[in-house]
């Protein structure tokens, strides 16, 4: 194990019918199918679709952090 911690961030779009909260945890769950170590996240824009009149779909868009393994 190294004395310091090198990190890559992925920039993921999450969606949801549901919620801005959703849209965010679904983004992070498919990352980490694929990605290990992640650290931390940071949300970049928030947009939706619109239908009658309503929010009818959540677009979150968000930078996630990674460490490099073995670092």
């Amino acid at each position: 194990m190294s004395d310091h911690h090198t990190y890559k961030k992925l920039e993921i779009v999450g969606s949801s019918t549901t919620s801005v909260e959703d849209a965010i945890n679904n983004a992070l769950a498919e990352t980490a199918k694929s990605v290990k170590n992640l650290e931390w996240f940071e949300v970049g824009e928030i947009r939706g679709h619109i239908q009658d009149a309503k929010v009818a779909h959540y677009q979150v868009t968000l930078k996630i952090g990674f460490r490099i393994e073995a670092s």
